[in-house]
């Protein structure tokens, strides 16, 4: 099903192992800082950029097991989705939750932590599906989830990294 898409796997998945390297890293820059904060803010911000990492990663590995049974990969994709969706969920609850003691997050953190995932997953179980129906869009669509929810979740880093440091004690 996923012959000729070897490269862009081995890449995609390779980029995605690694940036969840990084977010430990990420982790490390909250030392000093208030521990509530930082509780609350790995649940809402760090945790769901490796989660959506990971999804990345295990669907690259995924496509690279060769003569993979198409069964396989509906049930795989189906699985990951409905992860995704629910944890998405839980995510966009707490973002638009009015319990913030501190900084509450504004509307481009409720779109692309909460919302823009939500809508990847739908996608993704959208993907699950035409795997039956229409595999070659499957596969077309499939690379297409991958991008964006890899673009992302390197948005959220970058976003997550930026906030971090400004709340650093001096």
């Amino acid at each position: 099903m996923f012959e000729g898409w070897d490269s862009f796997y081995i890449l995609i998945g390779g980029a995605a192992g690694a940036l969840i390297g990084l977010m430990f890293v990420v982790a490390t820059l909250t030392s000093g800082l208030e521990v509530a904060t930082v509780s609350r803010g790995m649940r809402v911000y760090l945790s769901p950029v490796v989660f959506h990492f990971t999804v990345v990663l295990l669907i690259s590995a995924m496509a690279s097991v060769p003569h993979i049974s198409i069964w396989l990969v509906s049930a795989s994709l189906g699985i990951l989705a409905l992860s995704g969706i629910v944890y998405s969920a839980m995510i966009t609850k707490n973002l638009f939750d009015d319990n913030w003691n501190d900084v509450s997050p504004d509307i481009s953190d409720r779109c692309f932590y909460g919302i823009g995932p939500v809508c990847i997953y739908l996608a993704l179980a959208g993907a699950a599906l035409a795997v039956w129906t229409a595999p070659k869009l499957a596969v077309d669509l499939l690379a297409v989830i991958l991008l964006a929810v890899l673009v992302i979740g390197i948005r959220n880093a970058w976003d997550l990294v930026t906030t971090i440091a400004q709340r650093r004690p001096a």
